[in-house]
């Protein structure tokens, strides 16, 4: 049986450490540290969209909407504050992208002892990123 798109980024987010899932019908939220880095959303508020939201660095998510529109889109009340969603209803879907995306929003998130782990694994997503305050 072929995994759902919920399962899939459920198995993503939760390889990191201290990452949880609070299930919320269609949708999921996956939190580290009782901060929320991730989300899954179906159908949310019926706009027909499945999709990952997740933080992004200053100005990385117009660039990204910018890029690809079709896929990239600025998700209802947390999109202003610096987030941004994937599409995973566009087509095939790049998990590997799905993958580099969440482990930036949870080295965003995550406490300097949990993110040290996931910084060496993603060199490359470190190298000059410049990590939110504990209190964003």
């Amino acid at each position: 049986m072929k995994a759902s798109a919920l399962d899939r980024t459920a198995k993503i987010c939760l390889a990191f450490a201290g990452a949880e899932i609070v299930r919320m019908g269609d949708h999921a939220k996956f939190l580290v540290r009782k901060k929320v880095f991730a989300y899954f959303l179906e159908n949310h508020h019926g706009d027909g969209i499945t999709s990952v939201c997740v933080k992004a660095l200053p100005g990385d998510n117009a660039r990204l909407i910018a890029s690809d529109p079709i896929r990239f889109y600025l998700p209802a009340y947390i999109g202003p504050r610096g987030w941004v969603a994937l599409r995973l209803d566009t087509g095939r879907v790049d998990w590997s992208e799905v993958r580099e995306l969440v482990a930036g929003s949870y080295l965003l998130t995550a406490p300097e002892s949990l993110a040290a782990g996931v910084a060496l694994q993603f060199g490359e997503l470190a190298v000059g990123k410049k990590r939110r305050p504990d209190n964003a």
